[in-house]
């Protein structure tokens, strides 16, 4: 008796967890995959939008960071989690 009234009590806990896993968890797993994924995979000429909105070019590709050329052919360095996403060409 005591145990059917543990699982009846904790059925509802069990699916809302496996509820918020599929519908916010799982999602942003892959979302955060995809975007690791396209980080990996730029080379230099690539056009890519930082986090701050500033659309340059990539120049040079390091382990932690890439040097990036502004508009005017400034140069500067962008750490590699500030790449917002990938402007087709």
């Amino acid at each position: 008796m005591m145990n059917t009234d543990l699982i009846s009590s904790l059925l509802p806990l069990v699916a809302l967890f496996a509820i918020f896993y599929f519908l916010i968890i799982r999602p942003q797993q892959k979302q955060a995959k995809a975007h690791k994924d396209m980080v990996s995979n730029l080379k230099k000429g690539d056009k890519i939008v930082t986090n701050g909105g500033l659309i340059v070019e990539v120049a040079k590709v390091e382990e932690t960071y890439f040097v990036v050329k502004n508009s005017d052919n400034t140069e500067m360095k962008l750490m590699k989690e500030f790449v917002a996403k990938l402007l087709e060409n």
